[in-house]
């Protein structure tokens, strides 16, 4: 059970300035040390924000040994921003990403300081804004960042991370129709793998119920700025990094606006972040793999390195993208 870390985390990030040294706090109690905490205050072309980060050493994470054979894995918090003041007082549905990311780390935290202590070291890191832009998209408007994407993955992609879930409201769109949350396909370097049987297994065990994966194309692991539709920013993290890469996206049954206030569901969130929390478990012991080495190995033999599809490309002769 989580809801109790999701209302705590949801509760603080509905202010019309988030208090950084209360969130601290928050996870000092938890049993984290200072060294554990990262925070850093950015200024962008749009407005600022405050990125967080929180490492959790395992028992036999890379963090605490030299000889550490376990992975880490990464929890990213996917978001424009926690708020749009002035043109929306509250929090907004964007926020979920945020929202999921600190209350996996706040969980983690809590079991680890009454002695459950997860083999591999985690790493969670997302960034709030109370006071982002709104920007068009169809089919409906998105909340926009403060800063840019180079910037956010920048800090929230670290690389010990071994393996990544990028976690985001993907609720403005149709391809998506079941509230809750969705699992993507697993990307790494320009490929888009199929789905972990390992992460199918802890999510129909943690919700109950059949599994649901969202669709993704070749676009939406393209860099953004590159002048082409994207389901929403959920994919970023797999353009800069190695690591394999899964989308973790809450849900609706009907397109909510990112930039929708009132529109937050903790029971949603709740269910997400026992998934997360479940899936690191799992991961750190060598449990669960996001995508088989083999495979990908055999694709890279067969149609070669598809790495040009993490940058932003560059025009052909004839006018289109290569």
């Amino acid at each position: 059970m989580a809801l109790k870390q999701v209302i705590e985390i949801a509760d603080l990030l509905e202010a019309p300035r988030i208090d950084t040294g209360t969130l601290k706090n928050i996870f000092l109690r938890s049993g984290l040390s200072a060294e554990e905490l990262e925070s850093r205050r950015v200024k962008g072309k749009k407005g600022e924000t405050q990125f967080v980060k929180v490492r959790l050493a395992g028992k036999r994470g890379k963090s605490g040994r030299k000889k550490a054979s376990a992975p880490t894995l990464g929890i990213i918090g996917r978001l424009g921003g926690v708020g749009a003041r002035p043109h929306k007082i509250g929090l907004v549905s964007d926020a979920d990403g945020a929202i999921t990311a600190l209350a996996v780390a706040l969980k983690l935290a809590e079991m680890r300081a009454r002695g459950d202590i997860l083999e591999g070291d985690v790493v969670a890191a997302t960034h709030l804004s109370p006071c982002s832009p709104i920007i068009l998209h169809e089919p409906v408007p998105f909340m926009d960042a403060p800063v840019s994407m180079a910037e956010m993955n920048q800090f929230e992609v670290d690389a010990a991370m071994d393996a990544i879930l990028s976690i985001d409201t993907t609720k403005g769109n149709r391809v998506i129709n079941r509230r809750g949350f969705a699992i993507s396909p697993t990307v790494k370097d320009g490929y888009i793998l199929r789905v972990s049987e390992g992460l199918l297994d802890i999510m129909q065990d943690v919700t109950g119920m059949l599994p649901v994966v969202f669709p993704i194309t070749t676009q939406d692991i393209t860099p953004y700025g590159n002048g082409v539709y994207h389901l929403n920013s959920i994919m970023q993290p797999a353009t800069v990094t190695h690591a394999p890469v899964v989308g973790v996206a809450i849900t609706t049954e009907v397109a909510v606006p990112g930039c929708a206030t009132g529109a937050t569901h903790e029971v949603d969130i709740e269910m997400a972040v026992r998934f997360c929390v479940e899936v690191a478990k799992a991961f750190g012991a060598g449990r669960c793999a996001l995508y088989a080495e083999a495979e990908f190995k055999k694709l890279i033999a067969l149609y070669g390195c598809l790495e040009r599809l993490k940058s932003v490309g560059e025009e052909s002769k004839a006018g289109g993208k290569l």
